[in-house]
C-alpha cells in the first residue's frame, strides 16, 4: 500500500488540512494519507500548542468520515527532538509492507536540502508536493527553483491552494470571532465545548 504522510502540529486541524489531505488521497497514486502529528517540542515555548493528545483526538474527529485519512502518532514514542528520516525508518520497519511518501508544501523543499540526511529521504521515498503562494503571491510547483524539476522521486501536484492558517484560527478564537466555517464541524464543537484557545 502507497501512504502518503502529511506531517503537522495540526494545532488545529482545519479544512484546509483535509482539502489537501483528500486531494492527495482522491487524485494521486496514494491509497491513503496519514496525518502525522508533531509532538511538543520540549525546546520550544508552548503556550498555544494544545496538548500532543488533544490534537491527535481533534484528527481522530476529523476524518473519521475519510476512510481513506489516518491520524498518525508514531512521533509520540520517539525521542524528541526528533527527525522526519528517523521516522521513515521506524515506519519502514513496523510496516515494512507499505511504501512511504512525504507531502509537503512548495515552501517546505526551499529548505528540504537542510533536513538531516535529506538524501537518503530522498533515495528511498518519494516526495509530493503541493504549491503554496510565496511572498510575491505567485506559484512555482515545478521545482526548477530549486533544483528539483524532473526529479524521479519528486511529483508536483496541482492541489488546491489553501490559504487558511492555525495561527489565524487560534487568535480568532481568542479574539471570539466566528471561525466554525474554517474548521470540521466536531472539531469545532470539541474546540467550543472545551474552551480551548480561548485564553
Amino acid at each position: 500500500m502507497k501512504i502518503g504522510l502529511y506531517f503537522g502540529t495540526f494545532n488545529p486541524i482545519h479544512v484546509g488540512h483535509l482539502i489537501i489531505a483528500n486531494h492527495f488521497a482522491e487524485h494521486t497514486d496514494l491509497n491513503q494519507v496519514w496525518m502525522v502529528v508533531t509532538p511538543h517540542n520540549p525546546l520550544k515555548n508552548k503556550d498555544t500548542l494544545l496538548k500532543d493528545s488533544t490534537r491527535l483526538e481533534l484528527i481522530f474527529l476529523a476524518t473519521e468520515d475519510y476512510p481513506k485519512i489516518k491520524p498518525c502518532d508514531i512521533e509520540f514514542q520517539l525521542p524528541q527532538p526528533n527527525y522526519t528520516v528517523n521516522t521513515l525508518a521506524h515506519l519502514q520497519e513496523k510496516y515494512p509492507k507499505n511504501e512511504f511518501s512525504l507531502i509537503m508544501g512548495e515552501d517546505n523543499l526551499k529548505s528540504f536540502h537542510k533536513w538531516k540526511n535529506y538524501e537518503v529521504i530522498l533515495k528511498n521515498h518519494a516526495i509530493y508536493v503541493y504549491p503554496r503562494v510565496d511572498e510575491h503571491g505567485q506559484t512555482n510547483n515545478d521545482g526548477e527553483k530549486y533544483g528539483f524539476k524532473n526529479h524521479p522521486k519528486v511529483h508536483f501536484i496541482a492541489a488546491p491552494i489553501v490559504e487558511i492558517s492555525a495561527t489565524f484560527i487560534r487568535n480568532s478564537i481568542k479574539n471570539k470571532k466566528n471561525i466554525q466555517p474554517l474548521l470540521p464541524n466536531k472539531v469545532w464543537e470539541y474546540i467550543d465545548h472545551n474552551n480551548l484557545y480561548r485564553k
